[in-house]
């Protein structure tokens, strides 16, 4: 009985060093764990291309008029050229008529609106920004914090219309006339008469 006792311990010894040997090991994986915590945090560098990869939300609720279908189809697109070296981006949105607007890491969901001077004008509502795009420049504006983001942006057509108004500019309202422009103003036409002055009553 005791040889059978003796036999029973020595083949139970390996099977209790394996069982103990996990318990040994568990403490071991423990720092294993720590690196998984440095993962949580991006670089800012990282942060931002994430940011800028992440899509706009779509707002449905907008929707545009003939009219503003027409003013977006004379959006200039592409990398515009700005003072102090900026660049803005504009490029198409999803949606027919919306553009996405970029300055930097700040970026615009923005849409036409029509202006009562004929300029375009694009336009984000929640954001407070306004592109606006005349004949020889663009500006982009923040209604929200009062200044211009970006100024004297120009394609190359609003480049080659400013060349062509420095060749030929167009006459100022304030600016005297020339001898022989000033000469003709003064003189009535033959055509027309000049119209007698009414008197004024006292």
């Amino acid at each position: 009985m005791k040889a059978l006792l003796a036999t029973l311990l020595i083949a139970a010894t390996p099977a209790l060093a394996l069982a103990q040997a996990p318990a040994t090991a568990k403490p071991a994986a423990k720092p294993a764990a720590k690196p998984g915590k440095k993962k949580s945090r991006l670089p800012t560098s990282a942060q931002k291309a994430v940011e800028e990869a992440t899509p706009v939300d779509d707002d449905p609720a907008v929707t545009l008029t003939p009219a503003d279908l027409e003013i977006a189809k004379r959006v200039f697109v592409g990398d515009i050229p700005c003072e102090l070296g900026a660049t803005v981006h504009i490029t198409p949105h999803k949606r027919e008529g919306f553009f996405i607007v970029r300055a930097g890491i700040q970026r615009f969901r923005m849409q036409p609106v029509e202006s009562r001077t004929g300029a375009i004008r694009l336009e984000d509502p929640r954001a407070g920004a306004m592109w606006l795009q005349l004949g020889n420049k663009s500006m982009l504006m923040s209604q929200k914090m009062g200044k211009r983001l970006a100024d004297e942006c120009m394609s190359p057509a609003q480049a080659a219309v400013t060349e062509a108004l420095k060749k030929s500019p167009t006459p100022s309202l304030l600016e005297p006339l020339p001898a022989a422009d000033k000469a003709a103003a003064t003189q009535p036409s033959a055509a027309a008469p000049a119209a007698p002055v009414p008197a004024v009553s006292k």
